[in-house]
C-alpha cells in the first residue's frame, strides 16, 4: 500500500500527528514562582432546565431545540454556556467563571476579574498561556493584554497536551462540579460553582503538590 494512503488514512482518523496517539513528548512548562505563567481555557456545559439532564436521569427531554451538528447528526439542546477557567501553573490555584458564551469581549471581562482574584491573593500574572481559540487570536483579547503588561503565549497546534494543567482542571470540574451533584437548574449549578472552588484551593489534596491544596502555596490574601 502507498505510505501516501496511509497517511491520508491516519489523517483522516485523527492520527496524522505521532502527538496525537502518545508518541511524541509534550513538551510541558515548569514554572518557579507564583504568576510565571496563568493556563487559560474554556468549556461549554449544556445547560439545564426543568430538573437535572441526560447524564443524570439517563433519558434526553424532547422540548429541546433541534440542531443537525457539522457531521450532518439531528441533536437537541436548550442552548449553551461557557465555563471560563485560569489555573496558576505553580501554586495551581484556580478561578472559574460560567459565562454565556466564548466571545472575545466575554473573555477579554473574564481577564480582568481573574487579575484581581490573583492579585488579592498576592499573585502578580507575568504570562498568560491559552489554546489556539478564536477568542484568544483576536484583536480585542491582545490588545487587553498588552494594556495589563502581559505576556502571551499559545499551545501549539493539534497539541491540547501543552495546555495540560487546564485540561486537567476542566475535567476535575467536571467531575466535581458540573457533574458532582443534581442540579435542578442552570442557575442552581452556577450557585455552587463559589463552594466548590473554595474546597479545590484550600481542602482538595493536589498531587503536583504531595498532597497539599493550592492554598498552601499561596504568598499572601485573603479566601476566595
Amino acid at each position: 500500500m502507498p505510505s501516501s494512503t496511509v497517511s491520508r488514512v491516519l489523517k483522516r482518523e485523527g492520527l496524522g500527528r505521532l502527538g496525537r496517539i502518545g508518541l511524541e513528548p509534550a513538551r510541558r512548562f515548569e514554572v518557579s514562582r507564583p504568576g510565571e505563567v496563568v493556563h487559560i481555557d474554556t468549556k461549554k456545559l449544556g445547560r439545564i432546565q426543568n430538573g437535572a439532564g441526560h447524564r443524570v436521569t439517563g433519558t434526553r427531554r424532547h422540548d429541546a431545540k433541534r440542531v443537525v451538528d457539522a457531521a450532518g447528526r439531528e441533536r437537541r439542546t436548550i442552548g449553551w454556556e461557557a465555563v471560563h477557567v485560569a489555573i496558576d501553573g505553580f501554586t495551581r490555584l484556580a478561578y472559574a467563571e460560567v459565562l454565556p458564551d466564548e466571545k472575545a469581549s466575554t473573555t477579554v471581562g473574564f481577564l480582568a476579574r481573574m487579575r484581581a482574584f490573583y492579585k488579592r491573593h498576592g499573585i502578580e500574572i507575568q504570562r498568560i498561556h491559552s489554546d489556539n481559540g478564536a477568542a484568544y487570536k483576536s484583536t480585542a483579547f491582545a490588545l487587553a493584554l498588552r494594556l495589563a503588561g502581559l505576556r502571551h503565549t499559545r499551545s501549539r497546534a493539534y497539541r491540547p497536551q501543552t495546555n495540560g494543567k487546564a485540561e486537567r482542571f476542566i475535567r476535575t470540574l467536571q467531575n466535581g462540579w458540573a457533574y458532582g451533584a443534581i442540579y435542578g437548574s442552570s442557575m442552581e449549578r452556577t450557585a455552587a460553582l463559589e463552594g466548590w472552588l473554595v474546597y479545590y484551593n484550600h481542602q482538595r489534596p493536589h498531587a503536583a503538590l504531595n498532597g497539599r491544596p493550592p492554598a498552601c502555596r499561596v504568598p499572601a490574601g485573603p479566601g476566595t
